[in-house]
C-alpha cells in the first residue's frame, strides 16, 4: 500500500479503537438505535420497535408541524406515533432502510443542501450518521437526502449489513461495517483516502469540528443537530464550521446570527458563516424556481414562529 494511504487508514484505525465516539450511548451486542430528535427528545429502538421516547425538551417547533407525520403538539406520545411511521413509511432503524430519495423536505435543510451541492460539484463526497450503517460516505444527490432527509439526531446504532451493501452498491463508503461506529473525523479520513477533495461533514460538536479544521482544513463543515449547546460550545462550532442549522438554540443563533454572511430561512435559520457556504446558499437559490427574498439586513433576523423555548 502506498505510504500516504497506509498513513491515512492507520489514523482511521486509530479514531475508531482508542478515541471514543463523541455520543454515551454507543452499544453494538443488540438491535438497538438511540436518536436525540424533536428537542433533543431521547427516543430508543429495539428490533425494529420503539421502546423508550423521553421527555421533549420543547413543546412547540413549526418544522415538526410540517414533518410528512406532522406533529402539532410535541408530547411523547406524538413523538412515538412520528418514529413509528417513520419505521413503517422507509424502514428506518431497520434492515429494510431506504436509502436513496430525491424529495426536498425542507428548502434549505442540511440534507437538501449537500444534495444539492453534490449535484452542482461544490462537493464530490459528503460524511453522514445513518442508522444501520454508522459513518457514511455519499457520493450521489439522491443518497445525501435519502439518508439526512429523513434522520435527525442519531446518537447511535447498530450495523445492518443489507444497509450497507445498498449504500455500497449505490457508490458510497462504509467506514466500519462491524460495528456501525459514529466517527466524523475518521469519516473525513476515510473520504480523502479514496480521493475526494471537496469534502463535507455534518458534525454535532465543537470538537469534532475543530479536529476535522485542523487535520483536514478544507473540508466544508455542517453543523447539526445543535438545540441545547452552551454559549461556549456554540461559539466554538460556529468559528470552525462553514454552515451551521440553528434547531430550537439560543446560543446558536446568538453567536452565528450576528457574524454570518447569509441566513436561510427564519423560523429554523441556516447560517452561512464562510464564503464557501454562502456561495452554497447562494447557487441553490440561483438554480431554484421558487421565489426569494433578497433584503440587506441586520441578522439574525427572526420571525414569530420559532421553536419553544430555545435552549
Amino acid at each position: 500500500m502506498h505510504n500516504g494511504l497506509a498513513r491515512i487508514y492507520r489514523d482511521i484505525i486509530k479514531h475508531l479503537t482508542v478515541n471514543s465516539p463523541e455520543n454515551e450511548y454507543m452499544t453494538h451486542d443488540r438491535d438497538e438505535h438511540i436518536i436525540e430528535a424533536i428537542g433533543r427528545c431521547r427516543i430508543v429502538i429495539r428490533n425494529g420497535k420503539v421502546v423508550e421516547v423521553g421527555e421533549p425538551k420543547i413543546k412547540d417547533c413549526p418544522l415538526a408541524k410540517r414533518f410528512a407525520y406532522p406533529i402539532p403538539d410535541i408530547k411523547p406520545e406524538s413523538v412515538k406515533a412520528n418514529i413509528k411511521h417513520r419505521i413503517k413509511a422507509f424502514g428506518m432503524c431497520t434492515p429494510d432502510r431506504e436509502v436513496l430519495d430525491n424529495r426536498e423536505f425542507v428548502g434549505f435543510g442540511a440534507s437538501e443542501l449537500l444534495s444539492f451541492g453534490l449535484k452542482a460539484g461544490l462537493i464530490d463526497a459528503a460524511v453522514l450518521a445513518c442508522d444501520g450503517a454508522g459513518t457514511v460516505v455519499v457520493t450521489k444527490p439522491a443518497m445525501a437526502q435519502g439518508i439526512g432527509g429523513r434522520m435527525s439526531g442519531l446518537a447511535s446504532t447498530c450495523p445492518y449489513p443489507q444497509v450497507m451493501d445498498r449504500i455500497e452498491k449505490d457508490g458510497g463508503y462504509v467506514l466500519d461495517r462491524k460495528h456501525a461506529a459514529m466517527d466524523a473525523v475518521a469519516g473525513v479520513t476515510l473520504a480523502a483516502g479514496k480521493g475526494f477533495r471537496k469534502i463535507a461533514v455534518t458534525v454535532a460538536g465543537p470538537d469534532a469540528a475543530e479536529t476535522i479544521r485542523r487535520i483536514h482544513p478544507d473540508t466544508f463543515i455542517f453543523g447539526v443537530h445543535v438545540t441545547g449547546l452552551t454559549r461556549d460550545e456554540a461559539d466554538r462550532l460556529v468559528s470552525a464550521s462553514d454552515l451551521v442549522t440553528s434547531c430550537a438554540s439560543k446560543t446558536i443563533r446568538d453567536a452565528a446570527g450576528p457574524r454570518a454572511l447569509v441566513q436561510a430561512g427564519i423560523a429554523i435559520p441556516i447560517f452561512a458563516m464562510s464564503k464557501r457556504g454562502k456561495e452554497l446558499i447562494i447557487e441553490k437559490i440561483r438554480q431554484a424556481n421558487e421565489p426569494v427574498l433578497v433584503k440587506p439586513t441586520k441578522l439574525p433576523s427572526l420571525g414569530e414562529s420559532q421553536p419553544d423555548p430555545l435552549i
